[in-house]
């Protein structure tokens, strides 16, 4: 039986998916993803100092313009370790950033990013692919790389507790999404994989109370009834 958490395993997935990913995120939260962005980096705050802002799991570069938004004279890096994610999002690198972006195709449980270096970390869609081993090390990363005072915020799909929106919303993740899937990719079996990740993955609390013992301040946040959910706070 395949591991859905071997990291070879996910770094083909979203190698495979990497064309229509952007899409697929939009059409998979009935067009919500951007306004869980805007919100979920609204947590980061803003600011015009010359700071180091890392996008971790940066996948095609959906955060960056909020990004440059926030933090205009930032020092930017963005890592994924799938390397067609980050082929395929240069073009938008170059376009946002104009060649002052460091794009990193690593892997952020065993990264070679400096210790206590960066002011700002974000992660979009990218903690339920994480079994709760590979959550530990995450955090121990955030902690090692973030600056004392650092902010980080992380947003993710998730389980509803509500059960008539629960019902509903497997049937369209499980059962719609696999089908435009195919349309997208001829394979629906890939996009499938987003709601196993999802029903696996539940909710933040868990991720929540592993950042909790590694220095890091968190606050739990909930968005669209909990159709998403996420973590933000600062390096203690």
């Amino acid at each position: 039986m395949k591991n859905i958490y071997d990291p070879e395993y996910v770094r083909k997935l979203f190698d495979h998916m990497s064309g229509s990913y952007e899409r697929m995120n939009y059409i998979t939260s009935f067009g919500f993803s951007i306004r869980w962005r805007k919100q979920f980096l609204k947590k980061l705050g803003a600011s015009d100092e010359k700071l180091n802002v890392i996008d971790l799991l940066s996948g095609l570069g959906e955060n960056w313009n909020f990004l440059l938004q926030n933090f205009p004279n930032a020092d930017f890096s963005a890592l994924d370790f799938s390397a067609r994610m980050i082929e395929n999002s240069k073009s938008k690198a170059e376009r946002v950033f104009k060649g002052k972006l460091s794009l990193l195709c690593e892997d952020i449980l065993q990264s070679n990013l400096p210790s206590s270096h960066y002011d700002i970390v974000s992660c979009a869609y990218g903690l339920k692919t994480f079994h709760q081993d590979q959550l530990e090390i995450l955090a121990k990363e955030i902690s090692r790389i973030l600056k004392t005072g650092g902010k980080f915020s992380f947003v993710e799909v998730s389980k509803p507790e509500n059960k008539i929106l629960f019902i509903f919303y497997k049937f369209y993740l499980n059962n719609v999404i696999p089908v435009l899937g195919r349309f997208f990719l001829g394979n629906p079996n890939d996009y499938k994989m987003l709601w196993i990740y999802t029903e696996k993955f539940m909710d933040s609390k868990k991720a929540r109370e592993i950042f909790e013992k590694n220095n890091l301040k968190v606050n739990y946040e909930k968005y669209f009834f909990g159709c998403a959910t996420g973590i933000s706070g600062e390096k203690s």
